[in-house]
């Protein structure tokens, strides 16, 4: 077989590889997932947690530690190659729930949240290189849609499967026991069954290029503030994850408050969560159409669906507000994600969508400690308020700076680099 063959990219081509890529980012999800209904109502009602604040204390720990290993898991999956990282981020969620389910005070929760944090950094990060890596540039927004469809997904069915688990047995320990599983099976397939992907992406560019071989601190810097497009992107993706953490936080607390039992808010956030399955068209389309409109839709139709949970009242009512702001994060996730990727040359694309995951994860820190200051010293409806008009802003900006960057009929350009950085690698700092 040549080396031509040996590294064809498409999806159909490296359907086995794929197909474990997409298994594992489901694990993924269902990590995480695990905690969404059940961890901050453990908190309130077993560890005597009061204050709002300290409970979103965990999740401001996954953020800061998640949006900084964003950052270097690109870095070192284009230094080390991809499977090291990921089996790495596996490592690290294997005492996780063994300390959810000893931990004494919520001092151990928010350490274990650091752990957890790693393990999303370092395995989303590496999920989605790698199928991207795969896919290649015609299917790149379908690689992109599956990989957050299937991750999402895995939130849904973690929230469920741990709430419904906790609505039977109690909050603890039995709802942990499926995360242990989860764990385990997802390290023992990123060990013996996931092959390296990393010379697709070298094979795909051209080195010669005179956007190739950004060294990191170019690649920091055009990604945040040196290209108005990424930055649009990035601001974007930091407030859109405002609203991922008013579900993690604000949502359980306040449908509880509210008198619905924790299996319901279990189905409340799993259907929300479940609406990102829809990313698997929406990746497609945006391969069709562009990236641009279906980015500015999602973050209008995000915000209409948090601000309309205050304004209804009900199981039934609630559930369908949590699915309008599913359908809208499904629109401008996958999408968000993929501007980057459009705009990086494949020799810093890993560094590229490392940063902007950076910036974009680190709106769990700090829309966890808005929005659990505004629930703390002004009422739990103010949360969502706070959260519908960021994302109305935000989106403002996405649409006035935003351009299309799609491989075809794109018209962004990025800037050219500056001389001093041309020909150096990502590896250079």
């Amino acid at each position: 077989m040549s080396a031509a063959t040996d590294l064809e990219q498409g999806i159909r081509a490296h359907i086995g590889q794929f197909s474990l890529h997409v298994l594992l980012v489901f694990a993924t999800g269902l990590t995480i997932g695990s905690e969404r209904a059940v961890v901050p109502v453990l908190g309130r009602d077993v560890l005597g947690v009061e204050s709002v604040v300290v409970i979103g204390s965990f999740v401001v720990s996954f953020g800061v530690v998640k949006s900084l290993l964003n950052l270097y898991a690109g870095k070192w999956g284009e230094e080390y190659g991809r499977k090291p990282v990921l089996v790495l981020g596996w490592v690290t969620a294997l005492p996780l729930p063994l300390i959810l389910v000893f931990a004494p005070n919520w001092a151990w929760i928010t350490v274990g949240n650091v752990l957890l944090g790693i393990n999303q950094a370092l395995t989303w990060s590496m999920a989605i290189n790698a199928k991207i890596d795969l896919a290649g540039p015609d299917q790149r927004g379908l690689a992109v849609g599956i990989d957050e469809a299937f991750g999402y997904t895995g939130v849904a069915v973690g929230a469920w499967v741990t709430g419904a688990i906790a609505a039977r047995t109690g909050l603890r320990p039995e709802p942990f026991y499926f995360l242990a599983v989860v764990v385990v099976l997802a390290f023992l397939i990123s060990v013996f069954l996931i092959r390296e992907t990393v010379q697709y992406a070298k094979a795909e560019g051209d080195d010669d290029h005179h956007d190739a071989n950004l060294s990191f601190g170019a690649v920091l810097k055009r990604a945040t503030y040196g290209d108005r497009t990424l930055f649009a992107a990035a601001q974007a993706g930091h407030i859109e994850n405002f609203v991922d953490t008013l579900f993690w936080i604000a949502v359980p607390l306040y449908l509880t408050s509210q008198g619905l039992g924790i299996g319901a808010v279990g189905v409340v956030i799993g259907v929300h969560s479940a609406m990102y399955f829809l990313q698997i068209g929406t990746g497609g389309l945006a391969d069709r159409i562009g990236r641009r409109p279906p980015v500015i839709a999602g973050m209008f139709l995000a915000a209409a669906g948090v601000l309309g949970m205050v304004f209804v009242e009900g199981y039934l009512p609630w559930v369908a507000m949590a699915a309008v702001s599913g359908i809208g994060m499904a629109l401008l996730y996958p999408n968000l994600m993929t501007v980057p990727s459009d705009a990086a040359h494949p020799t810093w694309r890993s560094a590229g969508m490392g940063v902007y995951r950076m910036w974009r994860d680190s709106g769990y820190a700090v829309g966890a400690v808005v929005i659990g200051l505004s629930m703390e010293f002004v009422n739990a409806e103010a949360a969502f308020y706070l959260t519908g008009v960021s994302m109305l802003v935000s989106g403002a900006v996405v649409y006035l700076w935003m351009e299309e960057t799609h491989p075809e009929f794109g018209t962004h350009e990025p800037p050219a680099p500056a001389p001093e950085s041309r020909g150096r690698t990502v590896s250079d700092d």
